[in-house]
C-alpha cells in the first residue's frame, strides 16, 4: 500500500519562507514524477511544480524564481521551499505522486497541508 506524508505548512507573513515534504511509504513500486498542487477556497486545484525521476522541473508561471521543487529518491520524498511568499499563495497544497506497479501508471495523492500567507 502507499501512502503520501506531508509536513511543512503554517502560516507566515508576506516574503516570508515556508518548506513542504512529502514522503512516499511502501513496496512494490517505483516513481515517476513527483509534484505539488494547491487549491484555494473556491478555486480548481493547480499544479504549482513537478519532478521527474531524472530530475527535470516544471513550475508555474506565478511561482517560478520563488519557489524549488527538489526530491531524495533514496528517502523516496519531494520537497517544495517556498520563498518570497505571498498572499495569493494561500492554500491547500498538495502532493501527488505518480508511480509504475505492476506495469500500472498510478497516481496517489497526499492529505494536504494548509499554507496560509498574510501580514
Amino acid at each position: 500500500q502507499v501512502q503520501l506524508v506531508e509536513s511543512g505548512g503554517g502560516s507566515v507573513q508576506p516574503g516570508g519562507s515556508l518548506r513542504l515534504s512529502c514522503a512516499v511509504s511502501g513496496s512494490g513500486f517505483s516513481i515517476t514524477s513527483m509534484g505539488w498542487y494547491r487549491q484555494a477556497p473556491g478555486k480548481q486545484r493547480d499544479l504549482v511544480a513537478a519532478i521527474t525521476s531524472g530530475g527535470t522541473t516544471n513550475y508555474a508561471h506565478s511561482v517560478k524564481v520563488r519557489f524549488t521543487i527538489s526530491r531524495d529518491n533514496a528517502k523516496n520524498t519531494v520537497y517544495l521551499q517556498m520563498n518570497s511568499l505571498k498572499p495569493e499563495d494561500t492554500a491547500v497544497y498538495y502532493c501527488n505522486v505518480a508511480i509504475t506497479r505492476f506495469n500500472n501508471l498510478l497516481t496517489y495523492w497526499g492529505q494536504g497541508t494548509q499554507v496560509t500567507v498574510s501580514s
